[in-house]
């Protein structure tokens, strides 16, 4: 037996002007159509949170007696996709006034239309993440997606951007740090250059790469005891006991590396170390600055989940829509949301909300209505 929701709208009559009132009839996200916000919602983050493709997602509301066709599903996807359109641009104003950013980027498949085959497509993502720094900035990320990974892409999103980037050694990444106005100020990874000697040694077993990562185990150590200390803080400490490590780190390196073969993956990883450590250290100068991009990779791990069980998107609108969704369930994920309360709040109020305050709608602001209970249970 189904439920049915009735919806009891009192009519009102002036007995001397004739005219009546009624009562509003409840906002609807799709205009003439029957999905609430919560079915929305529920949609939404099982694609993109939960990684269920929707050919799955109608499988599953099968087996409970209610048909909802995929391609209905998918109308619904895109139809509130362009609803939260404005609210994206928002939370991409506010990702972009901030002073630090964490950028990285990973390949998704999508179908090139009329060939049956799949094309490359890539999904950026920038994080602006101040709290390790004792900022209570709220923290927030933006994916967006393009077809390829020409260095225009990374240019275009960040053109409005002034600051520091903290990165890959990408060379797209290059042309922001040399542009003619206002240049960014680049923040290089040590996670990724000690990704490259753990690499040599779990392959090799080489005491070379193991000194490497001892050395930089020390300094994350250094990260972890200031962790959530002030900018000024963290400064002062790294410049006390980050620093003697690392200048006698990169000393050790330029002796290592005449000692091994110049075509060795050995050389190569401390090749690039060196190469790169200006940009490695410039976490010591700044307290806002982390050691790693770490931020940005894990924003991209629900992304590398999600590739597994989808498979590709449907066409570039398919990943514009996916960056969309990433960006809102990211955002309300850093903020300590259940993911599908925001939602489910965001598509109740959307459709009628002023657009001239579209940033009430923002993960922060309405925190009060969609909490994680997981994490407060735990």
């Amino acid at each position: 037996m189904r439920a049915v929701h009735r919806h009891v709208r009192p009519k009102y009559t002036c007995a001397s002007c004739e005219s009546f009132v009624q009562a509003s009839a409840p906002s609807r996200p799709i205009e003439r159509s029957y999905a609430g916000p919560g079915l929305l919602a529920h949609v939404v983050v099982s694609k993109y949170c939960d990684h269920l493709p929707l050919y799955r997602q109608s499988q599953i509301y099968a087996r409970s007696g209610v048909e909802l066709d995929r391609a209905t599903l998918a109308e619904w996807v895109g139809s509130v996709s362009a609803l939260v359109a404005p609210l994206i641009d928002s939370l991409g104003e506010y990702v972009m006034s901030g002073q630090k950013l964490h950028a990285d980027d990973t390949p998704i498949p999508v179908l090139a239309p009329g060939t049956g085959k799949t094309k490359t497509g890539r999904l950026w993502t920038y994080v602006r993440d101040d709290q390790p720094a004792g900022s209570t900035d709220p923290p927030a990320v933006l994916f967006r997606y393009s077809p390829d990974r020409k260095g225009e892409r990374p240019r275009e999103h960040l053109k409005d951007f002034r600051g520091i980037l903290q990165a890959d050694g990408y060379a797209g990444f290059q042309g922001l740090y040399d542009r003619p106005r206002e240049p960014l100020i680049e923040a290089a990874c040590w996670a990724h250059a000690r990704r490259k000697f753990f690499d040599i040694h779990a392959a090799t077993d080489s005491p070379v790469a193991l000194e490497v990562l001892e050395r930089i185990g020390a300094l994350y150590r250094i990260e972890a005891d200031i962790r959530g200390h002030s900018a000024e803080q963290r400064r002062a400490a790294r410049q006390a006991r980050a620093i003697p490590l690392l200048n006698d780190l990169q000393g050790w390196l330029h002796a290592t590396v005449r000692k091994v073969s110049k075509k060795s993956a050995l050389a190569g990883a401390i090749g690039y170390t060196l190469s790169r450590w200006s940009s490695l250290t410039r976490y010591c100068e700044d307290g806002r600055i982390e050691i790693d991009n770490n931020a940005a990779e894990r924003a991209l791990r629900a992304i590398a989940i999600g590739r597994k069980n989808y498979l590709f998107a449907g066409s570039d609108a398919g990943g514009e829509r996916a960056a969309a969704f990433y960006s809102l369930i990211g955002s309300a994920k850093l903020n300590g949301l259940d993911p599908e309360a925001y939602l489910r709040e965001v598509f109740t109020r959307i459709a009628h909300h002023p657009i001239n305050r579209i940033e009430e709608l923002l993960p922060w602001n309405l925190a009060h209505a969609a909490p994680d209970k997981t994490k407060a249970a735990a």
